[in-house]
């Protein structure tokens, strides 16, 4: 699957017009756990490996090119194929596997989130507690393709929904982003370096 979606911030008054007409589908609180290697091997070529519970996924990369500020990615589910790509054969459990080659724990953070679904979109409203008791509140839209040749398509009808819906097409930094500015100036400004992450006003 490729998961292409648009981080969107939030009014009182966007939520109540974004989620008008849609259906419920859920309210979940999950962990994260973001790892990288001391010289943030992974994340500054937008490699994002997480564990969420108990379950590892890792996104790839797949840009389209755009200046939208919308991100593209090809999410890999399951310590067996995280493996493969990394080529960490299985000595340990996997989390002990990784740590070897000094892949380390950066960002924790709790997410509450509300899911809806809306002319076929996926909204998500998340509540995100970083580990310093840090809060931020941040949209999301999404769809999900079965190939890459969809990708284009299904940004510009994310792009067309928001539009409908008078949301403002503004860079927005992702939950992790949001952290590292706030609290691991180094890694922020490593990403912003390597072109992972363009530099916005707080």
């Amino acid at each position: 699957m490729f998961e292409v979606e648009k981080k969107i911030i939030l009014s009182e008054s966007d939520i109540v017009r974004l989620i008008e007409g849609g259906k419920f589908l859920s309210e979940k609180t999950f962990t994260d756990v973001y790892y990288d290697t001391e010289e943030f091997a992974l994340t500054k070529n937008d490699i994002w490996l997480r564990k969420r519970g108990d379950d590892f996924d890792l996104k790839l990369p797949m840009h389209l090119g755009d200046n939208n500020f919308s991100q593209q990615y090809q999410e890999i589910e399951g310590e067996e194929k995280i493996r493969e790509i990394f080529a960490i054969a299985k000595l340990n459990d996997f989390e002990s596997d990784i740590n070897a080659f000094g892949y380390k724990p950066f960002c924790n953070c709790a997410t509450t989130r509300k899911k809806y679904r809306k002319e076929g979109f996926i909204i998500d409203l998340d509540s995100v507690v970083y580990d310093d008791k840090g809060v931020y509140n941040i949209g999301e839209i999404e769809l999900l393709v079965e190939e890459k040749k969809q990708m284009a398509e299904a940004l510009e009808k994310i792009e067309k929904f928001a539009q409908k819906n008078e949301l403002k097409s503004v860079p927005v930094r992702g939950k992790v982003i949001e952290y590292l500015l706030r609290s691991k100036p180094d890694h922020y400004q490593a990403l912003v370096e390597a072109g992972v992450v363009v530099s916005i006003a707080k």
